[in-house]
């Protein structure tokens, strides 16, 4: 059985792209992604989805905003998750050297298929290639499957901040993780 499941797995076209720009599909696409993880836990800063046009609207502005880089997870040509990847600010000379991972999200149909690793080597490629020697990010504590990637992908986790979110009346750790990039 998991044998037919690995062979169906890997008919499957597994894509991480930088992206410039959004269709109308992609974008559709990627905010029905974004509702689907905040509706399952992932949040990055929603407790719960807010409207289309508020979500539209947030991604639009992303690729408008020079710090940051949008990479998108693609599963046979649909969009399914993404990440970003935050530079330091010009005048933040002490802190060149480092950006932040931010945003990582995959729809829960998209899950096991490879895409957080793509993801990251696209990350990591382009990091690497904007001069970047160490990429940090923080994780909640309840994103066990996150931490695990992180981990596998060779982050080091640094400390905690035991009140880093409010969610439902309740404190929710979250953990501070660095990985030096290699040249």
């Amino acid at each position: 059985m998991v044998k037919i499941i690995e062979n169906v797995k890997k008919k499957y076209n597994v894509k991480a792209e930088l992206c410039t720009s959004l269709n109308k599909v992609d974008l559709q696409e990627l905010c029905d992604a974004t509702e689907e993880a905040i509706l399952a836990g992932g949040g990055f800063g929603w407790i719960s989805p807010p409207a289309l046009k508020t979500l539209q609207n947030y991604w639009k502005g992303v690729l408008l905003i020079p710090e940051r880089t949008l990479i998108i997870g693609k599963l046979d040509s649909v969009v399914a998750g993404s990440v970003q990847l935050i530079k330091p600010t010009k005048n933040n000379e002490a802190q060149a050297h480092s950006c932040i991972l931010s945003t990582f999200f995959f729809a829960s149909w998209a899950r096991g298929f490879g895409l957080a690793k793509a993801v990251f080597e696209k990350a990591e490629e382009k990091a690497k290639k904007d001069g970047f020697k160490v990429i940090t990010l923080e994780v909640r504590e309840t994103q066990h499957r996150a931490i695990q990637l992180y981990e596998q992908a060779g982050f080091v986790k640094t400390g905690s901040n035991p009140k880093s979110v409010f969610v439902n009346g309740e404190y929710i750790a979250g953990h501070y993780y660095y990985k030096e990039l290699e040249k």
